[in-house]
Parts: C-alpha cells; sequence; structure tokens
C-alpha cells in the first residue's frame, strides 16, 4: 500500500476546489463557451437497502436489470461507492448536507436536521434551479407520517413526500402545501415514478433546469410485497447464494432474496421509464442522471441481516452517473473512492455552481474529468452509536473504520476489530486483524483512519456521549422512538 497518503481533507486543501472554482478551461466547465450553456437538469434517484453487489452490470446473474445494465453501458460506473454511515437517516442528511453525521448531527434515525442547514436543494435554488423531491423523506422527525412545512424542505419546492413508510401498496404522502394525507396509488414506486416523468416533461423547456430527487423505499424489506409480475421472476428460479451466508440461513436467506430481487426488478423497469422520458423531450445531452442507494443489506451474509454493519453488503452502493455532455454516452468504470458526503460537492461542480464551506466531503469532479490525480486513499465508515435494527442487544456497537480500493479497517472501542483483504478475500471471510503477516498494513491503514478522524475533531467516544452533546431522547437500546 502507497505511504504517501494523501487524504480527502487534504485534496481538497492540495487542489482548492472546496470553494467550488471552476478551474477548466475550454467545454469542459469554465470558459466563455460553457458560460453561455444552460446549466444541467439534475436528476438524482436513490433506494433504500440496496446493495452494490445485487446488479447485472455489477456481476450478478440472477437479478434481471435490463434497463439499468442499459445505463451502465452509457454511464460512469462506480465500482467503489461508500455509505459512510450505513443506515437511513444519516445518510440522507449526509447526501443533502456534504457532511458527516457528527457534524450535522443525525446519527441515529428520527431526528430532525437544522432546517438552516447549507443543503444541496438550497444552492441550488439560489443558483436558479426548479427544485423537487418526490417519495422518502427521512430527516424531519417529529413522526413518520405527519406533515412536513415548508421551512423544513431544505430548498425543494415541489414536494410530495412522506417522512417514512414501508408499506409499499399502501403508501401516503403530502402533496405540496395541502395537509391532508393522500395515497399513491397501488404499488408505490410506480406512482412516485410516473410523478417524476410528470415533473420532468413539464419542466423539460423551461428557461430554469431543474433539480429533481426521487426517493424510493425497496427494496427495503418487506421483501414480500412486491407486485405479482415481478416475484414471478424469481418464483421457480434457483438462487446462488454468497458464500459468507451460513448454511444454518440458507432457506430463510432464498426465500428473502427472491423478494429483494423482485422489488429491484421492479425499480429497473421504473429507471427505463426514466430514462425514455428523459429522451423523448431532448434533454438527455444535459442532463445529469444518478442512480444510487442510501446502503446495503447483509441478507444474511456473516449471519446477519439488514445495515449499519462495516461489512461490504451493507456499505458498498450501486452509483451510476450518466451525463453526456461532459463524459460522452460510453460506458466506463470509474475506480475513484467516492463516499456519500462527496456527492453534493461534486454535483454542484459538474453543474458550475459554488460549494459552500460548510461541505466535508470531496469534489471528485477534476479526477472524473482526467484533470486530477486520483489521490483518494480511503474513506471513512461508522456507526457513532448503534440503534434500531443494531441496537446493543442485538450485538450493535460503536465503529470507525476506512474502506480502501483494497482493504476494509475497522476499530471498535476496544481496539482494532475487523481487517479484511477485499482482493483475496471478496466475501469477508478471514479476519486479518490479529495476523502476524498483516500487521504492517494494519498499521498503515490505522494511520490513516487516525488522520481522517483528527480531520473531522472525532474523539471516537461512547455513543451516549454523542446522544448527550445533541439532547436526543433515547429508549434503554439506544434508540429514538418515534411514532409511525
Amino acid at each position: 500500500m502507497e505511504m504517501d497518503l494523501i487524504t480527502r481533507r487534504q485534496f481538497i486543501k492540495k487542489t482548492g476546489l472546496a470553494t467550488g472554482a471552476l478551474l477548466f478551461s475550454g467545454s469542459l466547465m469554465s470558459g466563455k463557451k460553457y458560460k453561455k450553456e444552460k446549466r444541467p437538469n439534475v436528476i438524482f434517484v436513490f433506494a433504500d437497502q440496496w446493495r452494490a453487489q445485487d446488479t447485472g452490470f455489477g456481476g450478478n446473474k440472477d437479478v434481471y436489470t435490463p434497463n439499468l445494465d442499459l445505463l451502465a453501458k452509457e454511464s460512469l460506473t462506480f465500482n467503489n461507492a461508500v455509505s459512510c454511515m450505513p443506515v437511513s437517516t444519516p445518510y440522507r442528511a449526509s447526501l443533502l448536507t456534504g457532511q458527516y453525521a457528527q457534524t450535522h448531527g443525525l446519527f441515529v434515525n428520527d431526528v430532525q436536521l437544522n432546517p438552516e442547514a447549507k443543503s444541496i436543494g438550497k444552492e441550488y435554488k439560489a443558483a436558479g434551479y426548479n427544485t423537487a423531491y418526490i417519495g422518502k423523506w427521512h430527516i424531519n422527525g417529529n413522526g413518520r407520517s405527519n406533515y412536513i412545512a415548508p421551512e423544513y424542505r431544505q430548498g425543494f419546492d415541489y414536494f410530495k413526500v412522506l417522512e417514512c413508510t414501508h408499506d409499499y401498496n399502501n403508501s401516503p404522502y403530502y402533496d405540496n402545501n395541502d395537509t391532508t394525507k393522500k395515497i399513491w396509488e397501488g404499488y408505490d414506486v410506480f406512482a412516485q415514478t410516473k410523478d417524476a416523468q410528470q415533473y420532468i416533461a413539464n419542466h423539460a423547456n423551461d428557461d430554469k433546469p431543474f433539480l429533481l430527487f426521487l426517493s424510493w423505499g425497496p427494496p427495503h424489506n418487506p421483501y414480500e410485497s412486491a407486485p405479482q409480475k415481478y416475484k414471478d421472476l424469481y418464483e421457480n428460479k434457483d438462487i446462488t447464494l454468497r458464500p459468507n451466508v451460513p448454511k444454518k440461513d440458507k432457506e430463510t436467506a432464498i426465500k428473502d432474496i427472491k423478494g429483494y430481487y423482485a422489488h429491484i426488478s421492479a425499480l429497473d423497469e421504473c429507471v427505463g421509464w426514466l430514462q425514455e422520458t428523459i429522451k423523448e423531450k431532448g434533454i438527455e445531452e444535459n442532463t445529469i442522471f444518478v442512480f444510487t442507494s442510501d446502503h446495503g443489506d447483509m441478507l444474511y451474509s456473516q449471519g446477519q441481516v439488514r445495515k449499519q454493519k462495516p461489512y461490504d453488503e451493507s456499505i458498498m452502493v450501486p452509483l451510476l452517473l450518466k451525463y453526456p455532455a461532459r463524459f460522452g454516452k460510453k460506458g466506463k468504470t470509474v475506480d475513484t473512492l467516492i463516499n456519500v458526503v462527496d456527492i453534493m460537492p461534486t454535483l454542484l461542480s459538474m453543474s458550475g455552481l459554488p460549494i459552500p464551506k460548510s461541505v466535508e466531503g470531496c469534489n471528485l469532479y477534476p479526477i472524473l474529468a482526467g484533470k486530477q490525480k486520483d489521490n483518494i486513499e480511503g474513506a471513512l465508515i461508522e456507526c457513532i452509536t448503534p440503534f434500531g435494527e443494531w441496537e446493543r442487544r442485538s450485538g450493535g456497537r460503536e465503529y470507525r473504520g476506512v474502506r480502501t480500493k483494497r482493504y476494509t479497517y475497522v476499530k471498535d472501542l476496544n481496539g482494532p476489530w475487523l481487517l479484511f483483504d477485499n482482493i483475496t478475500d471478496p466475501y469477508q471471510m478471514q479476519n486479518l486483524v490479529d495476523e502476524p503477516s498483516a500487521q504492517k498494513i494494519k498499521s498503515e491503514l490505522d494511520g490513516l483512519l487516525t488522520k481522517l478522524l483528527i480531520q473531522k475533531n472525532d474523539e471516537f467516544l461512547p455513543g451516549e456521549e454523542y446522544i448527550k452533546k445533541w439532547g436526543y431522547t433515547v429508549n434503554k437500546w439506544g434508540t429514538v422512538e418515534y411514532t409511525p
């Protein structure tokens, strides 16, 4: 492993790109030609609990994702996309602010993001964009079914949202400023996608560009609730389990994975619909289209379920970025590490917009454009305090770690916990943390992790300390209780 480690914050300081300066010449970024162009539309589509391994283009031969596979042929495909704190509310707050959870404070579910936060919706709105958000929100606290007032919408004007539900076939939402609860027709993913298609059609020819977020609830459990058409695809299909699924969990894992894949295939069809609308309306060339997920799903790998854990099934997510005006339509694999905090600054930079000083993530556009060497050595992963589906009674623990292109290294409050070589051991079945032959790389990774924590002033304290600092009320297991 190269010892000349340039950490994320050092990279920002080194390049001077934290200000969002447009450093490139010609048609790529700055210059008169670019300034005359209409700024790009941005469509950001993300699922809930879809792990990186489960797409056709990602190498899974069991799951049907023909539309995503086609999209990948026209997109940048990120092989190393990381969810820093792999659970719903922390991810969403980091996505919108470009900050780590310890900074924005949403390190547990069902708490509220500061309405004064500098967020991506506000930044695009201030630059003259129409802004829209459709689907799951989960950063307002105050109950999962309550109306969300305009001052808590983080700069999104068009707003068809519910805080959180996983009842995909009886899914409530609020229609902008109407305080009457409505129900999405049928399977909510389809209804939300059609609403997004209509929004695209309505704004495709506006003088102003638009920013549209579409947030789906599936393939998050319940796994059995996808439409029958998609469940039928897998009813009689042989499922190949990952080798790290214990034999005792095989039967349950296959049952859950079939339902999970059914949701995925339904969502894949929606990606196709969106691409059709974009092309029909003539905006494909100058539209940034992103597909990703907030975190993964263990699905019985390591004998565990759901998220929050530091294993690849939990932290690694699919990420496609299509932007023909800048990258063409020939697909390309990108090995650069990208963490959720990097998404906001990178999109702002691609759009020619300034990056707020409050952002902690790294602007990766110079790397993607081939104007800067890829010196990103590691992505931070963390659990500030365990809660919800990974409470302490279920084995939950605080951790800090670093995911590099090759290694995963994790510490808990007792010291080094996990070390995996993800090249030689892609299913993370051999923990090298105490192996004599791995001590040199462990020391290097520990040094990198220490630098990352120093940069964000993280003392790595017990989770209770952060709960006290932010004044959250939790139950005896550390979970913020909520009203449905």
